[in-house]
């Protein structure tokens, strides 16, 4: 009798065996090399193919980067840019040729880098040539709303870039502050709070802003509640204590966005940078009410404005307390422009080693700040002027591609939507890595090296390596069929 039942016992046992995935071997394979690095040449140059032999175990005096994709971690969402007004308008003043060259350059996963995600503000921002709203003063219930001031530039600039795409470019939204009207200073910049009795009105505003462009042909893949909620600017802006923001999610915004027909929409909480974020998610996580809402925590780097490194161990810690809320990078770039400093090449390297950071530490999406601004950093209407990957001279119409449009490439080119992340890990602080595995199983490793010294190495996977130099201060990418 015992063994009549243990018979179909181990043909279930054999049918799972036997529908297990083969393990991942590079026995065979070959690695192809894109890199970037200063006092060269190089921009997602493609160099020789480097094949991989059998290795036994490395000494401690071998350089190595090992990779394991038989451990996976979180799926990428997608890598991208913030569509701003001062993004659009810049946009619009340079020659036909020179747009087309943009569009591409961003937005072609073969040409260019292959962007695959976006924000844009909701109203007005500092990146825009002055402040505005949707709605007319007083008008408590938005009867009065309209988003045409967007479809003079910003609207048919997105419609650009999705169609550069490919037609598919998941877009979230973010407010940066009510009119002023519904604001406790009755001012749109420099902070203030949203008056108590405007609360379900400004939740409205979202429902309104999302359906309006919705049917502009531009689907809402999701949004942040707040653009920087603890910051007093002198931009637009407008403060949310933790308590208030769980509050505002629970009881007006996640109902409202259900109630208009919006419930599927990604909502993200926080929106602000790195080192209150764990005070912020676990605020709001730990209220099941308002934690049903929320897809996702989102991030800034601007911590470092405390003199502060960045601090990737508040992502951690987000991470591990509350795995199944996502990471959301959401916005970063380079204060302070400087058109004579356009060239430096600390500005790419601080994007390579936040996003290597970031993605190990569980983040699913990466956004950059502005896609392009002019020479001036702008346009800014309160003269907040910052760098973005790409700068357009509007004097001479030419674009200027600041090695952060490389960097950002060596991750949004190669790890494309889908991906997955997998371990991977270095044995000299010098040399940073990440490693994703794409939904058509090629393997994407990228390496890079902070340091003044070339350094050559092992690209170890389980127990096959192949032979790798890293240039001085560069960034390379590994493509493994």
């Amino acid at each position: 009798m015992k063994i009549k039942f243990l018979l179909p016992l181990l043909a279930l046992g054999l049918g799972r065996v036997l529908a297990q995935p083969t393990p991942y071997s590079a026995a065979g394979k070959t690695a192809q090399v894109y890199t970037t690095a200063q006092n060269t040449d190089q921009r997602l140059s493609a160099g020789q193919p480097l094949a991989f032999q059998p290795a036994g175990q490395p000494l401690e005096t071998q350089v190595c980067v090992f990779v394991d994709p038989s451990h996976s971690f979180q799926t990428l969402l997608g890598i991208g840019g913030a569509l701003t007004d001062a993004s659009a308008e810049t946009f619009f003043k340079l020659p036909k040729p020179q747009q087309q060259e943009f569009m591409q350059a961003y937005y072609s996963p073969t040409a260019g880098i292959g962007y695959s995600l976006a924000r844009t503000s909701i109203g007005s921002c500092d990146f825009s040539s002055g402040s505005y709203t949707y709605v007319k003063d007083n008008d408590k219930e938005l009867k009065s709303f309209s988003v045409k001031h967007d479809e003079q530039y910003r609207i048919p600039f997105i419609k650009q870039a999705t169609a550069a795409a490919g037609g598919k470019l998941p877009l979230y939204v973010s407010p940066w502050s009510p009119p002023a009207w519904m604001k406790d200073n009755k001012n749109m910049l420099r902070g203030g709070k949203l008056l108590p009795e405007f609360r379900q009105s400004w939740a409205d505003h979202y429902v309104k802003f999302i359906k309006a462009y919705e049917q502009r042909g531009l689907p809402i893949w999701g949004l942040t509640v707040q653009n920087e909620p603890m910051a007093t600017q002198k931009w637009e802006s407008c403060l949310f204590t933790a308590e208030e923001e769980r509050d505002y999610i629970k009881q007006y915004l996640g109902p409202t966005l259900e109630k208009g027909g919006l419930g599927d929409k990604k909502l993200i909480a926080w929106d602000h940078n790195r080192d209150l974020m764990y005070q912020r998610a676990s605020t709001i996580l730990d209220d099941p009410e308002a934690a049903k809402y929320v897809w996702g925590i989102g991030y800034h780097w601007y911590e470092t404005w405390t003199t502060s490194g960045m601090l990737f161990d508040s992502e951690r810690r987000v991470h591990e307390t509350y795995p199944n809320t996502n990471l959301m990078f959401t916005e970063g770039c380079i204060e302070n422009f400087n058109f004579d400093q356009v060239n430096d090449w600390k500005l790419g390297e601080r994007y390579g080693n936040s996003m290597i950071n970031d993605f190990n530490a569980g983040t699913v999406g990466w956004t950059d700040w502005n896609v392009l601004l002019d020479e001036k950093g702008g346009p800014n209407h309160v003269g907040n002027f910052c760098f973005a990957p790409i700068i357009a001279d509007t004097r001479t119409g030419k674009l200027i591609y600041t090695n952060c449009y490389y960097y950002i490439g060596h991750f949004s080119k190669f790890i494309r939507p889908g991906a997955r992340r997998i371990a991977s890990t270095t044995n000299r602080d010098w040399l940073q890595t990440t490693a994703f595995q794409n939904a058509d199983g090629k393997v994407a490793v990228v390496v890079m090296n902070s340091g003044d010294k070339k350094q050559e190495f092992q690209l170890w996977m389980k127990g096959q390596a192949a032979p790798a130099v890293s240039l001085p201060h560069s960034i390379s990418t590994y493509v493994i069929n």
